[in-house]
């Protein structure tokens, strides 16, 4: 009998052990893909939009990375169901239809995440990538100050400091920039890139901290939840489309200018938040403000070899102190603030690149897990 516990006591302990190998190995992986996601996303843009000739409708790239994530998360939904099609549509029309006033809640968002991408495009067809990189980093301040205003959240000593550098560390490198700028190339605007970076951070941090505050509690997955805000964002997308480029489209085409990079890009933006909201699960806050400065680290010097980009000492200075408060902001905090601590986790995932979704995406794929494990 003694035997027979001892052996089960070693079988448990080799599985944990096993189990703590694979998370490693998880954690690894997640940076791996948090740098690659965020540092080819902002490149593989630079790149397409700086092409000579003609370029392509950045609308319609907008609309199109929205249609293909409603599509993977329809997928998605139906090998949840077992394929199952009369399952999922039952799922879908009471998720979205009959429970309409939920589904409307997400319209504010939707709206501002579709304007957050399209001044994306805006912002780094005007910027160097890196130096766009350093600036879309005041999305942590605007999403830790609405999470202050809005929900009252606290933040600790460390947090405001890393904010302050935060601030400083971008001012730097605004200030390097103006002295110093890239070689001036057709079509490009300084002065519009930094004001459209900007809207974009303040966006960024209201549409996380609404999204949070309006669906706190909620028991819908993230699939259904992000195939509601797709519907709304391919709504005002082609809204938008039709507004700016609707007569040059209906002359040329919806798909005009896509060459095989430019999927690459609609490709990376549709697919890439979905795949870093999977992996985040196995990454710490720590690990995630590593991968976000080095990706910062990973742009700049590939911008060197690709766009002929200049650092000086001052765009170093700037950089490295937004680097170290990145890293900062994502230190665990001290058990006495311990009760606020959730006001750090959502702050920094909806730092997360890219995607415009990691926020809500982390909040919800834990009971996602647990429902699927309880099925």
């Amino acid at each position: 009998m003694t035997a027979g516990k001892h052996d089960t006591g070693a079988e448990d302990r080799a599985t944990s052990c096993s189990q703590n190998e694979v998370n490693r190995k998880l954690k690894y992986i997640s940076l791996a893909v948090l740098v690659v996601q965020n540092a080819s996303l902002i490149l593989s843009i630079r790149y397409v939009r700086t092409l000579p000739g003609e370029r392509f409708f950045s609308t319609s790239a907008v609309v199109m990375a929205e249609v293909l994530k409603v599509c993977t998360c329809l997928v998605i939904i139906l090998l949840q169901k077992r394929f199952n099609l009369k399952e999922t549509l039952h799922l879908l029309l009471n998720s979205i239809v009959f429970q309409y006033r939920d589904t409307l809640k997400l319209a504010i968002p939707a709206l501002i995440y579709t304007l957050q991408n399209n001044l994306q495009y805006i912002a780094i067809s005007n910027l160097p990538a890196a130096t766009f990189q350093v600036t879309y980093q005041l999305k942590i301040l605007t999403t830790a100050l609405f999470s202050v205003l809005m929900l009252k959240k606290s933040l600790s000593r460390v947090q405001w400091i890393s904010l302050l550098l935060l601030f400083a560390g971008v001012a730097i490198v605004q200030v390097q920039q103006e002295g110093n700028k890239e070689a001036s190339m057709a079509n490009q605007n300084y002065m519009v890139g930094v004001v459209a970076v900007v809207i974009s951070c303040l966006s960024s941090g209201f549409a996380g901290v609404y999204f949070e505050k309006i669906l706190k509690g909620s028991s819908a997955s993230v699939w259904i939840r992000n195939v509601q805000l797709g519907i709304f964002g391919t709504a005002l997308g082609l809204l938008g489309l039709w507004w700016n480029d609707g007569a040059a489209v209906a002359e040329r085409g919806f798909l005009f200018g896509y060459t095989g990079m430019v999927w690459c890009v609609i490709f990376n933006q549709a697919f890439g938040g979905l795949l870093v909201a999977m992996v985040v699960k196995y990454a710490d806050n720590i690990l995630k403000g590593f991968a976000t400065s080095f990706s910062i680290i990973v742009s700049t010097v590939m911008s060197i070899f690709l766009f002929s980009f200049h650092v000086d000492l001052l765009f170093t200075a700037g950089a490295g102190l937004v680097i170290g408060a990145v890293y900062m902001y994502s230190l665990p905090r001290s058990p006495s603030s311990s009760v606020s601590s959730s006001s750090s986790s959502s702050s920094e995932s909806s730092a997360l690149p890219r995607t415009d979704r990691g926020v809500e995406m982390e909040a919800f794929l834990p009971k996602c897990t647990a429902k699927q494990k309880g099925s």
